[in-house]
């Protein structure tokens, strides 16, 4: 008589998030409880392939699919791994175009852009008070899969790491982090508010960010000499994400060093531009909430202005950002 148990049916996901660095992280909860409660999982994402940095280094995904456009074959190659289920945490043509061609049995999450759009054109919330990531467990309750509580995921491998070397001597005692870019200008930061953030702060600064800030960077670092270190532009994301992680805060807008520097259980001090945390984004840290706090101007009655954001303030003034108030900022991260 055979005592040993029969072999565990293997079950193929799909994940699929195209972008971008921020919305990819928030995936991370599902992708490491999917592998942890559904037995022999072989999980693969999709993923834009200027965002596959963001997750190839995670343990628990088996495969990274990359989407281009000019990729004709995606979804024959798709078809071609058999999936047992697709897990849609895009949810807009593109993704629904290749779970209709695929052809297997899928799960997505309610987007809520109706409701979005009440609060952003007629400041009538009715959001839920919940998390995207709760929502994202919600979507595929009826797999089993439950959240586990232990925040966002994202790794760094060991040689990709900042040399802290390379910083001067005043930052060997411990330094803070800002980021200074996003996507959208009615996200970032004024370089004013910045300056006098970082001229209250017990530590020095690290301003992180792309190309597209290092003028902006050297404007703070010239206003602040000796206390500030414009990596901005010299940086890829894991060495970005290092420098957080031996951080004694990060602080910053609404962008996706946001999610990482949560992943990475990083104290956060979220500054809140045209965007709001009742949209469901904020620092997910269900074990440790009193690592973050956001900071708002919750009585401006044009905000928020957009679900994303504007290169530049619709009104001009640009209030939501420059009435916070700098004092209260730095105090809370001077805590750390």
């Amino acid at each position: 008589m055979d005592d040993h148990p029969p072999p565990v049916e293997k079950k193929k996901f799909l994940i699929i998030r195209l972008s971008s660095i921020g919305d990819i992280v928030l995936t991370s909860p599902i992708v490491r409880a999917i592998f942890k409660q559904s037995p022999n999982a072989e999980i693969h994402f999709l993923v834009k392939k200027e965002y596959k940095i963001v997750i190839e280094s995670n343990p628990y995904i088996f495969k990274i699919h990359e989407f281009e456009k000019t990729n004709k074959n995606l979804v024959h190659e798709l078809k071609q791994e058999n999936f047992d289920y697709v897990i849609d945490l895009q949810k807009n043509q593109k993704s629904i175009s290749i779970i209709r061609k695929i052809g297997v049995p899928s799960y997505s999450f309610n987007k809520l852009n109706f409701r979005k759009w009440l609060f952003v054109n007629l400041k009538i919330n009715t959001l839920p008070i919940k998390h995207i990531v709760d929502r994202y467990f919600e979507s595929i309750s009826q797999l089993g899969i439950q959240n586990d509580q232990d925040g966002l995921d994202f790794f760094i491998p060991e040689d990709t790491y900042f040399d802290y070397d390379d910083l001067p001597a005043v930052f060997e005692d411990g330094f803070v982090t800002i980021a200074l870019g996003s996507m959208h200008g009615t996200k970032r930061i004024p370089t004013e508010k910045i300056i006098e953030i970082s001229c209250i702060l017990h530590y020095p600064v690290v301003l992180l960010g792309g190309k597209d800030v290092i003028q902006e960077g050297e404007d703070i670092a010239s206003a602040i000499p000796d206390r500030v270190y414009n990596a901005c532009g010299k940086l890829n994301l894991y060495q970005s994400a290092s420098l957080i992680s031996k951080s004694t805060c990060l602080l910053t807008s609404d962008t996706g060093l946001m999610h990482i520097g949560a992943a990475l259980k990083s104290p956060v001090a979220v500054m809140w531009g045209n965007t709001v945390p009742e949209f469901g984004m904020y620092p997910y840290m269900p074990n440790h909430t009193d690592l973050f706090r956001n900071f708002e101007t919750t009585t401006l009655n044009c905000r928020p202005c957009s679900k994303l954001g504007f290169k530049k303030c619709p009104r001009g003034h640009f209030n939501c950002m420059k009435s916070l108030d700098t004092q209260e900022i730095a105090d809370w991260i001077n805590l750390f």
